[in-house]
């Protein structure tokens, strides 16, 4: 999802990532927009609180007492995952089967946009590659357009009510379907009827019955013919699309799309409707699309244009044979060359060609108005690609920022996870503000690396958002907050970031991350957005944010242009990092527990101190302990277990192991030498979930004195 969903949300989430962009905006020759302080005042953040210092981990062993803990060290492993496993399509390394498959799709669609009418009108034929193992006996459509009824299931309101996709023709294999059935037809045996396939096409997932399955690695063919009303957003936000007027068309979600056919759904189609919060999960094919607008109008899309010389100017075409030359922003077409023969080729409608290889999806964005700029990003390993940026004239101001903000996203992630794999990236203005397409965004420039970054998830990963939106929108916020550090020069500020979940655990309107997102209740977009980087700050505090890092490129890697479940991510990262993790994985993805640690007593017997840690949670954490000296006495002699990070401070490290046998206490025996310790600090760098801080330090921080009894 976008940040625009939580901007229309008003949701409980914390970006981690928004302190970059008001400090450029208030900076000469930064960032200037107004839309981000309309966000700002959108959101509701968790407070992370003061940052400490990392420090990485070092086994010893120690004695542990008193109370009772269960600790869950395995992954559960629900009915979807295990029947993969029986199959062999996936494993416990966390990368593909030997046996796995996925759906191909090859679309060929043909739309044309009205703009009198705001009317899209289209024909597509789709070629269905049945790459499993059994036989398809029905077809599920992906029809969103219809979250525009006015009397469809949805959890946010439509920008406008429309009469949704309105289908006209459909074919699936050869056969010709009555789509104005109003009845179901018959079911052997049974006085039922099957649903009657005009209702079932008013949803925006179809299950349609097909008379010839389409055999296990075999090919079927679907073709429809359609139209819709682009649904108006003149007065707020798009949903994820949208239209100012006549003038601007943002066009998304705007073709029956063939849904997810895979190994892990009960019958193999998933069959999630569209609700509006939670997003897609779509199948990799080729796209060739022709889009038919009046001569003037430019169009930007997914894909790459086939035919410049049909609908561009010779100016046009002669300025972007320049673009990957050097990062200068180039003008394609100005403010000022408007119309038919000016901003395009003369004429009076053309049709704007793109083909797009390896995608989920496309969508594009038309207007009479646009200004067309365009730049290079240098993708490491693979050269320079362009960099488009479509934008009405009086927001040039907001988008001057743009390409360089594109730039560093494209080039920062392709050197983080790996290489960008798309042959261009479009940025659009419009009414939706910030939501991602493969190489298309539809995005102002504040949510430009967010939205940029979905380009490695999920159109190169492509992971299941409608249910598990932490892969997506959760790893995007993670990594927003190290591209936001490197286009600053700084270092990454992860500290405190985990620790900041003690403060929602325990919050009864929180599902696990587990949970189909589509019901995920009032704080979907904190399990979307927020928990993620609260759990790889974490596994950070666990294991190394470098090590972490690495673990995730590999993971990208392995999975590139395929769909993974969470369980093939925690087992690969089980695997990259050289470590049992089950224990983290079942509490952070399958729980609401947090840690809640503190430090319960300290006692000192001549040179060693026993420190009794306690932690209250559920879940299980190293133990990781800032011991501080007094400057003067004798030599310190450094723990096995331990690190100095200036000549009076150690950091000493249990790993999780301690507290494996069920104790609630842990006694950290201090051996240095018998230098006096004037302060020990639990978690010093913040990593780990816990809502009440301090305990976390001794000695303890005095209370403040009590007021005196006074009146009224």
């Amino acid at each position: 999802m976008c940040l625009g969903e939580v901007v229309r949300q008003g949701a409980f989430t914390n970006y981690f990532s928004f302190g970059r962009l008001f400090r450029e905006a208030s900076q000469p020759g930064g960032r200037s927009y107004s839309g981000v302080l309309m966000t700002a005042r959108s959101l509701v953040a968790i407070v992370v609180p003061a940052l400490l210092v990392l420090s990485p981990l070092a086994a010893s062993s120690q004695t542990t007492a008193g109370g009772t803990r269960a600790v869950r060290r395995d992954i559960p492993m629900t009915r979807m995952i295990q029947r993969a496993f029986q199959t062999g399509t996936r494993d416990s390394t966390g990368r593909p089967g030997r046996n796995y498959w996925q759906l191909w799709t090859d679309y060929k669609i043909n739309a044309s946009l009205d703009p009198v009418t705001s009317i899209v009108t289209g024909h597509e034929t789709v070629v269905i590659h049945n790459n499993s193992d059994s036989a398809m006996r029905n077809v599920v459509l992906r029809l969103d357009q219809n979250f525009f009824l006015p009397n469809v299931p949805r959890l946010e309101a439509a920008s406008e009510l429309t009469d949704g996709m309105q289908i006209s023709r459909l074919v699936i294999n050869g056969q010709a379907l009555n789509i104005a059935d109003t009845l179901g037809s018959p079911i052997p045996g049974s006085t039922r009827r099957t649903p009657a396939l005009a209702t079932v096409l008013k949803n925006t997932s179809a299950r349609i019955p097909i008379a010839t399955p389409i055999a296990a690695h075999s090919t079927g063919t679907l073709e429809a013919d359609w139209k819709f009303r682009v649904p108006r957003a003149d007065n707020g936000r798009g949903e994820r699309m949208g239209r100012w007027a006549d003038s601007l068309y943002q066009v998304a979600q705007w073709y029956p799309r063939v849904a997810v056919f895979d190994d892990l759904r009960p019958g193999g189609w998933d069959t999630d409707p569209y609700l509006g919060p939670a997003e897609f999960y779509n199948n990799f094919g080729h796209f060739d699309v022709s889009i038919d607008v009046p001569a003037g109008w430019i169009v930007g899309s997914t894909g790459v244009l086939q035919n410049p010389t049909d609908v561009l100017t010779p100016t046009a075409r002669e300025r972007l044979s320049h673009v990957l030359e050097s990062d200068s922003l180039r003008t394609i077409v100005s403010a000022a060359e408007r119309g038919a023969g000016k901003s395009t080729a003369a004429g009076n409608r053309l049709t704007w060609h793109f083909v797009a290889d390896t995608v989920g999806d496309v969508a594009w964005a038309t207007s009479n108005q646009f200004v067309w700029d365009a730049t290079r990003a240098t993708i490491p390993g693979r050269g320079a690609v362009p960099v488009n940026i479509l934008y009405l004239p009086g927001h040039a101001q907001q988008y001057a920022q743009g390409g360089p903000v594109v730039r560093h996203a494209l080039e920062f992630y392709s050197r983080l996870w790996m290489p960008y794999a798309f042959p261009q990236l479009t940025m659009v203005d419009g009414p939706e503000l910030g939501m991602e397409y493969p190489m298309f965004i539809m995005s102002a420039v504040f949510a430009a690396d967010h939205e940029t970054g979905h380009q490695w998830w999920p159109m190169m990963v492509g992971v299941n958002e409608t249910w598990y939106g932490f892969m997506d929108e959760g790893f995007n916020q993670y990594m927003n907050i190290l591209s936001d550090a490197d286009y600053a020069h700084q270092p990454a500020k992860l500290d405190s970031v985990g620790l900041a979940y003690g403060r929602v655990s325990g919050n009864e309107l929180e599902a696990p991350l587990m949970w189909d997102e589509n019901y995920a209740g009032p704080l979907y977009s904190f399990a979307a957005y927020g928990k993620a980087p609260m759990m790889l700050s974490a596994l950070g505090g666990v294991v190394g944010d470098s090590a972490v890092q690495r673990a995730m490129s590999d993971y990208a890697k392995a999975w590139r242009f395929k769909h993974p479940s969470p369980w093939d991510y925690a087992f690969f990262m089980d695997n990259a990092l050289h470590q049992d993790l089950g224990w983290f994985w079942n509490y952070w993805l399958f729980t609401t527990e947090s840690v809640d640690g503190g430090i319960q007593d300290v006692k000192t017997f001549a040179r060693r101190t026993a420190v009794t840690v306690r932690q209250n949670g559920q879940m299980p954490s190293p133990v990781i302990l800032k011991v501080e000296f007094a400057p003067t006495g004798s030599a310190i002699r450094p723990m096995s277990n331990s690190r100095m990070v200036d000549a009076n401070t150690a950091i000493v490290t249990y790993p999780v192991d301690v507290w494996f046998n069920g104790s609630r206490t842990f006694v950290a025996n201090l051996d240095f030498g018998g230098r006096t310790i004037t302060r020990i600090s639990l978690d010093p760098a913040g990593r780990f979930p816990d809502r009440d801080v301090t305990d976390n330090v001794w000695p303890r921080a005095p209370l403040a004195p009590a007021k005196a009894p006074g009146g009224r």
